[in-house]
């Protein structure tokens, strides 16, 4: 087991020294953008990757919110510009995190951050399963094993909102199963919520926080779509929707506590745009892999296959954005995950739970690779360049001439 741990780690490390493994595997055709960490302008740019070379676009988008609105931002981002950055160089930087260097950022900066959640029937399950053990990871076998029979082995293939569904709900009021989950996972509407404040995310490399009052926790990697104002698509990245499934298991009304806390939502490495090769189409077919490897020599992988999703991903993105909500700066939708982790880390029946210095990758064919570590969330460093930091920025770098 340790020799099998040291050579995944060895070749994950080795990986992230080379600066395209984070990118898609059709990189030489992929429309990236992002944003950077610059310390010699004291604040964020806004940039496009190609290939080896990191272009600053801030002169024409001091905001990646404002680019998604371009009217044509697939011919804006064909043009030929001159590098300011190597990514090999950004790409160090980010995994030593060294902050005084130039490093990589969230991609986004002010579109709100929401996110779906119980959109696949097997972790919907497993959302019940909390629920029903109060938050317990020591009975989260024997409730799995009821909930599922009273199932019937699964929910597949019912639509939400349907005939069938009302019908499944009816017989699980009768057995007492009935759960705020299956209200959303196969009602009528999606579960959306505020996954984080405007600029709380943090990018690849990043230390992601675990809180030291959850002990029963698990990555979530999902597919990201990134929405204009008008509702539009625009593009996608990759998401930890990391969740305290402790905590969100006492009660549905503590989702927010399990969901949005310091560094607890990552993104990146960078926002793929939509041209005519990658479409939502094509990324509805998406395969998102996990890795965990911890410092203890433990190993988990996992798969999130978006084609098994229950809702049409148009669909989530109408139930968030349209005539009954705006979003003038647009939005960013976690779409939710088939993966839920029920392998044990250490006690038989425990199940998975984070440890500090976990690394977490996940990666896709059509979005790269986003990489990022686990830390304790109370000692990581205090999240400070929020929107009035960001106005101050932006405000200096007027007065001195330029974006």
């Amino acid at each position: 087991m340790k020799t099998a741990w040291l050579t995944a780690r060895s070749e994950q490390v080795l990986a992230l020294k080379a600066p395209h493994s984070l990118l898609p595997t059709d990189s030489n055709d992929a429309l990236l953008i992002g944003r950077v960490f610059a310390p010699e302008f004291g604040g964020p740019r806004v940039v496009q990757v190609r290939g080896d070379d990191v272009c600053d676009l801030t002169d024409d988008f001091f905001t990646v919110s404002q680019m998604c609105e371009h009217t044509d931002l697939v011919g804006y981002l064909s043009e030929d510009r001159t590098p300011s950055w190597s990514l090999a160089d950004l790409v160090d930087a980010s995994t030593a995190r060294r902050l005084d260097a130039p490093h990589l950022l969230s991609p986004i900066d002010l579109q709100v951050i929401k996110a779906c959640g119980v959109t696949f029937v097997d972790s919907m399950i497993e959302r019940v399963i909390e629920e029903k053990c109060a938050g317990d990871p020591l009975r989260a076998t024997e409730v799995r094993e009821q909930v599922l029979a009273a199932l019937g082995g699964s929910l597949r293939g019912v639509t939400p909102g349907s005939q069938k569904a009302a019908e499944v709900k009816n017989i699980l009021v009768q057995q007492g199963l009935w759960s705020p989950y299956l209200e959303v996972g196969i009602g009528p509407y999606a579960e959306v919520f505020t996954k984080g404040p405007v600029l709380s995310s943090v990018g690849f490399g990043a230390e992601v926080g675990i809180p030291t009052f959850s002990e029963w926790n698990n990555p979530e990697p999902e597919l990201v779509l990134v929405v204009s104002r008008t509702g539009a698509v625009v593009g996608a990245t990759l998401g930890n929707d990391v969740n305290l499934r402790d905590i969100e298991g006492r009660s549905a009304l503590l989702l927010g506590k399990a969901k949005d806390n310091n560094a607890q939502c990552a993104l990146g490495p960078f926002i793929r745009v939509f041209d005519t090769a990658v479409t939502l189409d094509t990324l509805a077919e998406e395969t998102i892999h996990l890795e965990v490897v911890g410092d203890d020599g433990f190993v988990m992988t996992g798969t999130n296959s978006v084609s098994h999703i229950s809702r049409p991903l148009k669909q989530l993105v109408e139930q968030t954005v349209g005539l009954h909500h705006q979003y003038p700066d647009g939005l960013v939708l976690f779409t939710g995950t088939l993966f839920a982790p029920t392998q044990d880390r250490d006690t038989p029946g425990s199940g998975f739970t984070h440890k500090p210095s976990d690394r977490v990758s996940i990666w896709s064919t059509h979005l790269g690779l986003l990489s990022n570590t686990t830390g304790v969330t109370e000692d990581l460093p205090p999240w400070e360049f929020g929107i009035n930091a960001f106005l101050d920025y932006a405000l200096r770098r007027r007065a001195a001439g330029g974006h």
